[in-house]
């Protein structure tokens, strides 16, 4: 007999609409120190000397964006940009893969549910509800989705995440590449998460998700972070993953509106979570003191770090299970954070790159034109070390510094930004927070205080009347000073000893820019089309 525990009033809600009709135990919405009883009953992992809860993901400790498909049905035919991200699978496949992960569901000794928010502005949030046999996963979910109150869990959630991280997809019948799936359906509203345990997957699902939806409703949805200052000034922070977005949001004199996704409507920015996700690898506090203190804490999730036997302390500096080490803690675990999700209309927008060839200047201001082309290319670049098979800097682009989240086309968002930074009249930064003196394994990566100072002066309004001069090969205006940052570092070039091999590298960041842009031109203006670097 199916035996159910929840916390008030959430126990009237059962599965059925789901279509489950679980054997085992039922567990709704649980607490998070009920969870930790759980997840450590159940062996999943744990509990570090600071009172977090840690679980290895191996053999996947990383998303696997080969993995993911969307099903292509008469809604979707023509709305997702159907290609190497957006991979499509058909109806009956889908219904194929569900039939089983409810099947296997059903089967499990107990069920954890949680029911949960993303998007913090009511207008355009959808409802969410999780169903995972594992309660540190299910943990995961309550520090990153919002949390509603009891009254307001139905039943009937927009959207719906059936999570089996044991079953193994069968490509053959259930039309995966291999035996982890990551399958969305828009016409289901339901996600099947199978063959992977990395929770990774459970938060960039629903981003997915609203990447597609909220466009439809005029709400720009982004990979970014954002804060706000004591004014009320909101800045938004782009990049991919390693180029300081949840680092530089985290800051003391700012309140924290999110660390990694957010919807820029006609009533300005909001989170879509309700906690953060940061890497750890490394972490030190007092590089990152914020988000140090925040992996001290009760309810904080480690992924993939290693502890010591003897203390259960967590070494940050232990790569070998991954470097793409995570934490995942409340937003409120943040001193500073704004509890609402909410701000208005951001007055500074940067975007972050980590240049590992060492060309592109520390930071740069952009035209809304040159915004739209350097959004589009989403550039940052990969080192040696961080994927297998790659020995040397390898650059990387990544549509509007979040390809693998966008079911429409680039265009589309790119279209959606140009028009809010002309319209508010938002300011665009670039910051290279990669490496300066040369290349990876020459030069030196850019020190993090210098970033931090361009930053604070770029967010304070100090750097919109400095004297500007053009990078010759990017044509982004670079200050000819900024305090707090020693001249010579501003521009590239006069930081390498070898001049003609800056030019060279420059020359083929340059190229590789533009035969990027290439699949972009045909759907952009032309002011922006030659927005991007002078080829020689």
């Amino acid at each position: 007999m199916t035996t159910k525990t929840a916390s008030a009033p959430s126990v009237k809600h059962g599965l059925e609409g789901q279509g489950l009709d679980p054997k085992g135990k039922i567990h709704f919405n649980l607490s998070v120190p009920a969870l930790y009883e759980a997840a450590l009953a159940r062996g999943e992992g744990k509990v570090t000397a600071g009172g977090g809860f840690a679980a290895v993901t191996s053999p996947h400790t990383g998303r696997s964006p080969n993995d993911k498909f969307c099903v292509r049905d008469e809604s979707t035919d023509a709305t997702i940009d159907w290609g190497k991200v957006n991979v499509a699978t058909d109806t009956a496949k889908f219904r194929a893969l569900r039939d089983d992960a409810i099947a296997h569901l059903n089967e499990q000794k107990e069920l954890f549910v949680r029911d949960a928010r993303a998007g913090a502005d009511a207008a355009f949030g959808i409802s969410v509800r999780m169903i995972t046999p594992n309660a540190w996963q299910n943990l995961f979910a309550y520090n990153m989705f919002l949390r509603p109150h009891a009254h307001e869990i139905t039943d009937k959630p927009d959207f719906v995440i059936l999570h089996a991280p044991e079953m193994k997809a069968d490509p053959a019948k259930h039309g995966t590449r291999t035996e982890t799936g990551i399958v969305l359906s828009f016409a289901d509203n339901m996600v099947v998460i199978c063959g992977t345990r990395y929770a990774g997957e459970i938060k960039k699902s629903v981003f997915t998700v609203l990447n597609y939806i909220l466009p439809e409703r005029d709400v720009l949805p982004m990979h970014c972070s954002a804060n706000v200052g004591r004014d009320g000034d909101v800045a938004l922070f782009f990049g991919l993953s390693g180029t300081g977005k949840t680092t530089l949001s985290a800051d003391q004199e700012r309140g924290l509106i999110g660390d990694d996704e957010h919807g820029w409507s006609d009533h300005g920015v909001f989170n879509f979570e309700g906690g953060c996700y940061a890497k750890t690898i490394n972490l030190s506090p007092e590089g990152e003191p914020e988000i140090y203190a925040a992996t001290q804490r009760f309810g904080t999730v480690l992924e993939n770090v290693v502890l010591r036997e003897d203390t259960r302390e967590i070494d940050f500096a232990d790569q070998s299970i991954t470097e793409n080490t995570r934490a995942s803690y409340p937003i409120h675990y943040i001193p500073n954070a704004v509890l609402s999700g909410i701000g208005g209309h951001p007055r500074e927008v940067v975007f972050l790159t980590a240049d590992a060839f060492g060309v592109l200047p520390p930071i740069a201001r952009l035209s809304p034109e040159q915004a739209m082309y350097y959004f589009l290319s989403g550039y940052t670049a990969k080192v040696a070390g961080t994927e297998r098979g790659v020995t040397e800097p390898k650059a990387a682009f990544s549509s509007c510094f979040g390809a693998p989240f966008l079911p429409r086309h680039p265009s589309v968002y790119a279209e959606m930004l140009g028009e809010r930074l002309r319209k508010h009249k938002a300011q665009v930064w670039l910051l290279n927070t990669g490496w300066t003196g040369g290349p990876y394994g020459v030069g030196t990566r850019m020190k993090l205080g210098y970033t931090r100072a361009m930053v604070r002066h770029a967010l304070s309004g100090a750097l919109d009347d400095v004297e500007m001069v053009a990078d010759p090969v990017f044509g982004i205006d670079v200050p000819v000073a900024v305090p707090d940052v020693p001249s010579e570092i501003l521009r590239p070039r006069n930081t390498w000893k070898d001049k003609d091999a800056y030019d060279k590298q420059a020359a083929e960041l340059a190229r590789m820019f533009d035969e990027n842009f290439d699949k972009y031109r045909a759907h952009v203006a032309p002011a922006v089309a030659k927005s991007g670097p002078t080829l020689r």
